[in-house]
């Protein structure tokens, strides 16, 4: 049973190891989107379209302390999405309204474990 069982590990390991050679050979010799590996862990939590789990990052926004629609840390560098805080007409990527009411989305600042990082700009807001 022990050498049944020993035979059934080598033979799933071999079909792995076959599976992720063969998949490279197809993302070698195609460059189509499709047979790449992803890396989406490595990629921004905001698409370039500005939206971010279905919320367009543009808005009326309403600072809240716990059941926000989104965890926020600002930052110096490297940020997910540069903000500019306007006045009125908030309507692209990157341009916040801060509200008391009738917000867009919510948003929680916190020093820790962020959905997203901003960086407040006072020109060119947008996905980086």
């Amino acid at each position: 049973m022990k050498r049944l069982t020993a035979i059934m590990t080598v033979i799933l390991l071999l079909s792995m190891a076959f599976s992720v050679l063969s998949m490279r050979k197809i993302s070698a010799s195609c460059n189509c989107a499709h047979t790449r590996p992803s890396i989406d862990f490595l990629a921004s939590a905001i698409n370039q379209d500005g939206y971010y789990k279905g919320i367009k990052l543009c808005g009326r926004v309403k600072v809240v302390e716990h059941f926000a629609d989104i965890k926020v840390k600002v930052v110096d560098s490297f940020p997910d999405l540069k903000v500019k805080v306007v006045e009125s007409f908030p309507d692209d990527i990157g341009e916040w309204k801060f509200v008391e009411s009738g917000e867009d989305f919510t948003v929680q600042f916190v020093d820790s474990f962020p959905d997203i990082k901003i960086k407040y700009v006072n020109s060119f807001p947008g996905v980086e």
